[in-house]
């Protein structure tokens, strides 16, 4: 019995030493809050933003190694034409 009331005790003080959230801490959270929010906001639009340049560009970069690769071809296929014509003479 004593036990459970000294932990009463102790667990009252803590309660009344810690105290509760005022209205004003709780509306100051709120504007954190909300701070915090539009900022993401604005970090979400930056990053789609951002995203769609670089797809934009991988796009670009793939038209340009396709026209590289497709120009290797045709200068494989030439130097085979011309080394099957010197060997026909």
């Amino acid at each position: 019995m004593m036990k459970t009331v000294k932990f009463s005790v102790v667990v009252l003080a803590a309660a009344l030493a810690t105290g509760c959230a005022s209205k004003s801490d709780i509306e100051f959270l709120q504007t954190q809050i909300d701070a915090l929010k539009a900022q993401v906001s604005a970090d979400v639009s930056k990053a789609r933003v951002s995203s769609a340049k670089a797809a934009e560009k991988a796009t670009s970069a793939e038209a340009a190694a396709n026209r590289a690769a497709q120009y290797a071809q045709d200068t494989n296929n030439k130097l085979d034409r011309m080394f099957k014509k010197s060997m026909m003479k």
